[in-house]
């Protein structure tokens, strides 16, 4: 308790870093005319970029999820990613300083303004022309429990939260359910395939033609030394294991605790859990289970990393587990959803979308949802899954897009202009 004031200073003084420093970085090429519009872009984007990357990196509320509220727009991630559009919106927002100028300049302004007038054009004309095509015979049944944190692992609660998944799990459906999805550690037992009454339950619940996935914690020995893990389960019939995947994502002081050893020795090893740090995966990987596309589970906060939610094997769609009961009811939900929209977009993948709290549902490839949970509301989603798009030109060519636009904005930037005195030099 006594190190979450500093955390509360500390964490989002530390992102604000990247944008001083950048900022002080413009003002050391800072030009006078209207080059200055993209040299303060170019800075403020590298304070994105670098806030991304750095220490496993944080690209939570990007420029270019400004534009949530306009579909159409968004639809040019396809295109150039998250990042791209992050630096043209950069650019644009800038360039709206040269309207006060003296005399104004209002060309730089209004050829952006026309450029994301034709992204809107072009990102409704997508959004009109998208296909309405699902999987055939799956239909998901997406669990949302809404158990609160404070209830969540307390003893006298472990029983009735395991009772209400269970429950709503059973609920009669309009039509046969063939697969069944649990958010981010929702089962309130810590080791869940070392529960042989939780195991027996599931094999109940599933029967012989269902398939369970859910998140849960795990537990593995190496050299006899306990490794623990944020994880991904899918059961088949009798509790089988079908698949496992681990989070190759850590979220710093939550799931693990940098610079472990030093901060150990100064009593700080709780902010993590309690217990030691959790080991991390992998990275992204493609699964397959039964009746079901390949597909990509992401865990949490993994959905908000462009370029990093797809393995060597492109799936057919992606599986978001996740527990934002820690946002509270205010922003931090919806700021995930829209983030995972982005992402499907992005990827040209519809996402499955399971929250413990809130917002569960079904994303389509153009980031539209087909189904929704809001959140704090205790049910299900029974839905179909959508099916993928055709690979985009950013799943196709990642950050090479990225490179072009932002080298080009260097280069408007500091490209040597000829000043009347130059040009009067030269007759002379």
């Amino acid at each position: 308790a006594w190190l979450l004031p500093f955390l509360a200073l500390t964490l989002p003084g530390g992102l604000a870093l990247f944008f001083g420093a950048t900022a002080g970085l413009a003002a050391k090429f800072w030009r006078a005319n209207w080059q200055r519009i993209f040299i303060f872009a170019a800075a403020l984007f590298a304070a994105e970029w670098l806030r991304g990357h750095v220490l496993t990196g944080f690209p939570w509320h990007l420029a270019a999820y400004g534009w949530g509220a306009l579909p159409s727009v968004l639809q040019s991630v396809s295109i150039v990613g998250a990042y791209g559009l992050s630096l043209l919106t950069l650019v644009f927002g800038a360039s709206l300083a040269l309207l006060f100028d003296r005399p104004r300049r209002p060309d730089f302004a209004l050829g952006f303004a026309l450029l994301f007038a034709l992204l809107s054009a072009w990102g409704a004309w997508r959004l009109a022309h998208a296909d309405p095509a699902n999987i055939g015979g799956v239909t998901l049944r997406i669990v949302q429990p809404a158990t609160s944190q404070r209830e969540k692992y307390q003893p006298q609660f472990v029983a009735r939260n395991w009772q209400r998944l269970l429950d709503l799990t059973r609920a009669p459906a309009a039509k046969p359910v063939t697969h069944v999805i649990w958010p981010e550690a929702a089962p309130p037992v810590w080791w869940l395939v070392r529960d042989p009454v939780a195991l027996r339950d599931i094999a109940t619940l599933l029967g012989r033609d269902k398939v369970l996935l859910t998140g849960a914690t795990r537990v593995d020995f190496e050299n006899g030394e306990p490794r623990f893990y944020n994880s991904f389960y899918a059961f088949g019939p009798g509790a089988r294991v079908l698949a496992i995947f681990d989070k190759f994502h850590l979220v710093p002081f939550g799931e693990y605790l940098p610079f472990e050893k030093t901060l150990k020795a100064l009593g700080v090893s709780q902010i993590a859990g309690g217990m030691s740090s959790f080991s991390e995966g992998p990275g992204p990987r493609t699964l397959a289970v039964p009746g079901l596309p390949p597909f990509g589970p992401l865990i949490c906060y993994e959905v908000i990393f462009p370029g990093d939610v797809v393995g060597d094997e492109r799936p057919q769609w992606l599986l978001n587990l996740t527990d934002d009961s820690w946002f509270g009811p205010d922003a931090g939900p919806a700021q995930h959803l829209l983030i995972a929209r982005v992402r499907a977009i992005e990827e040209g993948l519809p996402i499955v979308r399971a929250a413990n709290s809130g917002i569960s549902g079904v994303i389509d490839a153009y980031g539209q949802m087909r189904a929704r949970l809001d959140l704090d509301r205790r049910g299900f989603i029974d839905a179909s899954l959508p099916i993928a798009l055709p690979e985009t030109l950013y799943a196709r060519w990642g950050n090479w897009l990225l490179v072009f636009l932002w080298a080009n904005t260097l280069a408007v930037a500091f490209w040597p202009l000829r000043t009347r005195k130059d040009l009067s030099a030269r007759e002379a």
